[in-house]
């Protein structure tokens, strides 16, 4: 698993430089943040379809998920995105 992880890591490395290399620093922000969203997005997919997992392992009569927890999670998500959003639009309205 050691170099397994070392591997994936310089992968990365290697298709950031593949990336950047004809982007000034504007393009290559916006990027980054775009980047930076598909992350999120595929973490918050793999917690939710571990969540589902594990919820449906557990007994159903055991609610150790409610949905005010939920709601402020998804609230926190929202919040994030937006925030994302606009740093990427203002980010396209300096380039201009």
């Amino acid at each position: 698993m050691k170099h397994t992880s070392r591997l994936f890591s310089l992968s990365a490395v290697a298709v950031g430089y593949l990336l950047i290399s004809d982007l000034n620093s504007t393009e290559q922000n916006t990027l980054g943040n775009w980047l930076m969203l598909v992350g999120q997005f595929v973490s918050t997919s793999a917690y939710y379809s571990a969540l589902e997992e594990e919820k449906n392992d557990e007994d159903t009569s055991k609610n150790l998920y409610d949905d005010s927890s939920t709601i402020e999670m998804l609230e926190k998500m929202i919040k994030v995105l937006e925030k994302e959003v606009n740093n990427i639009q203002e980010e396209l309205k300096k380039s201009r």
